[in-house]
């Protein structure tokens, strides 16, 4: 629900994008809802600048975003690991800025699951960001760890942000493309 005016209804902590830095946004503000993908929303102020609600705090913005907050994980299968399932968790993973998921713009760059010896799967996931100054990396890099350390037999999930090779949009997929109106 891209442009659709809300008030929020109480106090609410939100991160300012691209910075990172934690805000509250009190009660009575105006915002835009930019998106509402990957379980959080983006709002935007009558000055332009942009703000990340999580999922938990979705309800500030009223019911109906509540719900649409509601995280889309992937239909998560109870009992054996299966490497697709890390990638369908991945592709629930938005940039607050970007309406595509951090697979479809190519940040990820690498995806490997080794057995541990004791049972269950150790996960080691690469994965960059569209500009290195981004304060909501870390943010982002948690999303990712938290998604795939919930997943069955996910034991270790290990995310680090790495800067080689730079990013560029030539790593977008075609659904990408199509989903930013380039193609």
């Amino acid at each position: 629900m891209r442009g659709a005016m809300t008030v929020i209804e109480r106090d609410v902590d939100a991160m300012l994008i691209p910075s990172g830095d934690k805000v509250l946004l009190p009660a009575g503000s105006e915002l835009t809802v930019v998106q509402t993908l990957g379980g959080n929303v983006t709002v935007q102020d009558p000055y332009g600048q942009l703000f990340r609600i999580d999922e938990k705090n979705a309800d500030a913005l009223g019911e109906e975003y509540a719900a649409k907050a509601k995280t889309p994980d992937a239909e998560i299968t109870p009992g054996e690991f299966h490497e697709e399932q890390v990638w369908e968790q991945l592709r629930t993973v938005y940039d607050p800025e970007i309406p595509v998921n951090i697979v479809e713009l190519g940040l990820v760059y690498t995806c490997k699951a080794t057995p541990l010896e004791e049972g269950g799967q150790r996960v080691d996931i690469e994965m960059t960001l569209t500009a290195p100054g981004c304060g909501m990396g870390q943010v982002l890099v948690e999303d990712v760890r938290s998604k795939v350390s919930a997943l069955p037999g996910v034991k270790e999930a290990h995310v680090e942000l790495v800067w080689e090779p730079q990013w560029d949009q030539s790593r977008m997929t075609d659904v990408a493309r199509l989903q930013l109106g380039w193609m």
